[in-house]
């Protein structure tokens, strides 16, 4: 299958992005995590879900600088432990080190940790059955986390509706388009009983579909039911326009779904999606590779973490490696 960046015009790219940045460094690093991805999704194809959200979550908070990854410090807790991080999957951080530590096994601590994340989103949406994309590289890594106000504000909760995230993602400068497309992610993952359920009790969201409604009191008994369910009832496995179609038919689980089709300025781009996979695919692919340069650090700004949990000012093993560098340089 040609990959869609090749049939279709690709946003600009950042000064100092490159779609063949690791040619001399690191030749297959995409290879390697498309490879153990492989391995990873026929596990369990959930994952998939996880490391593209994790993408999302990365990039609307200071850019995509893989800053989600750090631990938290003296300075403070990290991103992680913001409410709207709480939900993203410990597994997606897991594969990530996995796949930094093949990476570095292949080529050695050049690729950063947010490159690794960029191209996880990717292999996740086309091994789930979605598109197949290039995505631009020479992403560096940032040196600290944002403050949880910072993390909480740039992360729109399951509640919002559709005319206050199209100005917050203005601020991104991505359009009504880029919100419906991006949206498009649901098409795949789970949500927690916590994230809609306010739509059902105490009284039921009219916009919602009755049985739809009913399936999920079943699975929801109460408003603090810990319980999940998946984003697209369709094909919730498979990455796709069904999600589209699920709003056409008032079965969205967020108010940041349904309101899409609900909102007289996108219920028509919800429709065409909805008609037509290879136009989401597109409108998709533009989308992502919009955001995935977001406020992007590059050259000789950030880092290439060694562990993309520490920042490698901060990490004690890597500073034992290159103190015994050092000694063996003197003894030479």
């Amino acid at each position: 299958m040609r990959k869609l960046m090749e049939a279709y015009t690709t946003p600009h790219l950042v000064k100092g992005l490159s779609w063949s940045f690791y040619k001399n460094s690191c030749p297959k690093v995409e290879s390697v995590i498309r490879r153990h991805l492989k391995k990873v999704f026929k596990k369990d194809i959930g994952n998939a879900a996880g490391l593209l959200r994790l993408h999302f979550h990365d990039c609307f908070v200071q850019g995509c600088d893989a800053s989600v990854l750090l631990d938290g410090s003296a300075s403070g807790p990290g991103e992680q432990e913001a409410p709207p991080n709480l939900s993203l999957r410990a597994a997606a951080f897991q594969i990530i080190d996995e796949l930094r530590e093949l990476v570095d096994e292949e080529c050695g601590t050049v690729v950063s940790c947010a490159d690794i994340v960029a191209i996880a989103a990717r292999d996740s949406v086309h091994l789930s059955g979605g598109p197949d994309y290039d995505v631009p590289l020479g992403r560096r890594d940032g040196l600290n986390f944002a403050s949880r106000d910072a993390t909480v504000a740039n992360l729109p909760s399951p509640n919002t509706n559709a005319s206050t995230l199209i100005e917050f993602l203005a601020t991104k400068n991505l359009d009504a388009t880029d919100l419906v497309a991006l949206s498009g992610g649901h098409t795949i993952g789970l949500g927690h009983c916590s994230s809609f359920t306010s739509r059902l009790y105490p009284t039921q969201d009219p916009t919602m579909e009755e049985k739809f409604a009913n399936d999920l009191k079943e699975i929801c008994p109460a408003s603090d039911t810990n319980a999940t369910t998946v984003l697209d009832i369709r094909t919730p496995n498979h990455f796709d326009n069904k999600y589209y179609v699920d709003l056409v038919h008032r079965q969205g689980l967020f108010t940041s779904d349904q309101d899409l089709y609900s909102y007289e300025k996108t219920r028509g781009i919800v429709k065409s999606f909805a008609e037509d996979e290879a136009l989401f695919y597109e409108k998709f692919v533009h989308a992502m590779l919009k955001m995935g340069q977001l406020s992007v650090l590059t050259g000789k700004k950030g880092e290439i973490r060694a562990n993309c949990s520490v920042r490698n000012s901060d990490n004690i093993q890597l500073k034992t490696v290159v103190e015994e560098d050092k000694e063996a340089s003197a003894e030479l």
